[in-house]
């Protein structure tokens, strides 16, 4: 985003403008004709011929010659010859300048130092204490700062400039300052970043932006957790039943799933909790969209074709596609006619563009939230044991981030064998046996390893509490096999515990929809939040605090589009997974929330086979 074109159009209204002020001596008709004209010229975009007849101008009227020099200079700027604006900018006198027109000078000379590589002299005229800014040249001055802090060394001073406009940038403009704003973060490298996080208070504005940086340099960093202040959905006072708050539901909406193989049974999974819930929300009353299914291919080539065609069809907003390459393809498009929410996140090194948002049922998000839940439970010192997967990897760097983060510290930890089933040696490696009261364990694996483990561990005396990810529950209660996890608490999506008010009971649903149960389950549950986040898309993200109460979770959306899960938390109890004390159980209002057992995909769409969900 070249600072010359941020704000042409307010910059050539301003122009106008000044051109029509009067002044101490009034202007005679042939004046006021040739400032039109010359004015009617930039505004066509001829800038050179603008500038020669703002120039004319100030030849032929001594007592406006440094406010027409200015029109003019600002016509080569314009024209991108700053070259040319430079002499005229140097001999106007500024206290013969009036209402806008001293800041524009001032602006214009920091542009055309930094032009000439002297970005002291720019962050000078743009750091002035007692200089008063209007609205509209407020971005141009905040970027003209950036850049000069930037030149001088100040990489931090520049991001945090840049972070200050980024609320006041639309479009591109915004996309291209939040890319410029981590280039520079990322400059200072990982160790600084992490020192400068470290110091920061909660609610540091630039926190997220840190954090943000430190992704794209392959750090693991600490979660904030959302907070959750206003279910979005309640009743507007006074309104009628039918107005609720945040509620913006487009005309049609498209939905991108692969129906391949390897991805097409993921793809039904969600796809009929997507159907389940839009069914469910007629019972509202509420404006409800038309919604087209559309094969992503799954490959980006693919995913690219079914997305513009969704545009060309007339589709106002897109959910989907749903794998990572799929995503990265559509959300790397120069430019997103339509809103995208997409299924997955596409990497740690770019950002949703300014129309899209990103929706993922991430390890990480499980691995954070199990650290804080121990560490609110004074448990300080804890021990890891993960299975080799990828997403028990992943939970277990962010389980760290966030212990450490939050003043614990992992005392030991272990990786079980990908085969056999005696984990002794996993075991013994924690050296757990002198454990103090302020120990816990966390786990991440699947149900199978985590039935064998826990026995070994009750076997050697090791009878600390443990804590795990969603991944030890199979899908559905089997007390039977269950009970070896006596007592272990994990995170999970609360619908499929009916631990969620506002939704119908989820063994309801899943005695008619088969992919509602099993492995299948969370897919299911995260296509129907796909569906209700639709209307309230919008709402989340202007409005931090807001969150919608979901079937994966509570969902909030952050600063750069990533919808946030805070999970439930569980507990077997003989066998079967309850909600424990400590879990979220909010009250519910949204339009739509959840599916009715009576829903089923439209025609042209086939239920599939289940998998196992990834883990995001």
């Amino acid at each position: 985003m070249r600072s010359g074109r941020l704000a042409a159009s307010g910059l050539l209204i301003s122009m106008l403008l000044s051109a029509c002020v009067p002044s101490v001596v009034p202007r005679s008709p042939a004046e006021i004709a040739a400032a039109q004209n010359a004015a009617d010229l930039s505004n066509r975009g001829q800038f050179d011929q603008s500038a020669q007849a703002y120039l004319a101008l100030a030849a032929q009227t001594p007592s406006r010659v440094d406010h027409y020099k200015l029109l003019a200079a600002e016509a080569y700027r314009e024209e991108n010859a700053l070259d040319r604006a430079a002499p005229l900018v140097t001999g106007i006198q500024r206290d013969r300048l009036s209402d806008d027109e001293p800041v524009r000078l001032d602006l214009l000379r920091a542009e055309i130092a930094l032009r000439q590589r002297d970005p002291a002299t720019a962050l000078r005229l743009t750091t002035q204490p007692d200089l008063s800014v209007p609205a509209n040249l407020r971005p141009r001055l905040l970027i003209l700062r950036a850049d000069a802090l930037a030149g001088t060394g100040d990489l931090w001073g520049a991001a945090r400039t840049r972070v200050e406009m980024d609320d006041v940038l639309h479009g591109a403009d915004r996309e291209q300052n939040r890319d410029q704003t981590l280039t520079l973060l990322t400059k200072l490298g990982a160790q600084p970043l992490k020192q400068r996080a470290a110091a920061m208070q909660q609610g540091d504005r630039m926190l997220p932006w840190v954090n943000e940086a430190l992704g794209r340099l392959g750090v693991t960093v600490a979660q904030a957790q959302p907070n959750l202040e206003q279910a979005v959905g309640t009743l507007v006072p006074g309104s009628g039943a039918s107005v609720r708050e945040g509620y913006k539901m487009p005309a049609h909406v498209a939905l991108l799933l692969p129906n391949s193989d390897g991805l097409a049974a993921a793809g039904a999974a969600i796809r009929e909790g997507f159907f389940a819930a839009y069914f469910q929300s007629s019972d509202t009353h509420a404006p409800r969209a038309t919604v087209r299914v559309y094969d992503s291919g799954g490959n980006a080539a693919s995913a690219v074709k079914a997305y513009n065609q969704a545009v060309a069809d007339g589709a106002q907003m897109v959910i989907g596609p749903l794998a990572r390459p799929e995503v990265m393809a559509v959300l790397g498009q120069p430019s997103l006619p339509v809103p995208v929410l997409a299924l997955n996140h596409s990497d740690n090194k770019t950002l949703p563009a300014g129309t899209a948002s990103e929706f993922a049922l991430m390890p990480e998000d499980e691995g954070a939230q199990a650290a804080d839940h121990m560490i609110e439970r004074g448990l300080h010192n804890t021990y890891v044991l993960i299975s080799g997967d990828d997403f028990a990897k992943r939970a277990a760097a962010a389980f760290k981030a966030e212990l450490e983060a939050k003043g614990g510290q992992i005392t030991g930890t272990a990786q079980l064998p990908a085969s056999g089933v005696n984990y002794g040696d996993a075991v013994n490696a924690l050296n757990a046996g002198n454990a103090g009261t302020d120990a816990g364990i966390f786990i991440s694996m699947r149900a199978e390893q985590a039935r064998l483990l826990l026995p070994q561990l009750r076997i050697v005396r090791i009878n600390l509490p443990v804590f795990g990810t969603s991944h030890i529950y199979g899908g559905s209660d089997n007390a039977t096999a269950d009970r070896d996890l006596e007592g272990v608490e994990f995170c999970g999506a609360p619908w499929l515990f009916d631990a969620q008010t506002g939704l119908p009971g989820y063994h309801d649903i899943a005695a008619q929809l088969p992919a509602a149960h099993g492995g299948t389950a969370q897919l299911f549950a995260f296509g129907m939040d796909a569906w209700n986040l639709v209307p309230y898309l919008d709402w989340l993200h202007n409005h931090p605090g807001s969150y919608l109460p979901g079937a994966t979770g509570q969902l909030t959306v952050d600063t750069f589009g990533h919808v946030k899960r805070v999970l439930t938390w569980l507990k077997f109890q003989d066998g079967v997974a309850r909600p424990s004390n400590a879990s979220l159980q909010m009250d519910s209002t949204p339009d739509g929330p959840a599916p009715a057992s009576s829903a089923s995909a439209p025609a042209g769409t086939t239920p599939m086979p289940a998998t196992q969900p990834n883990g995001g």
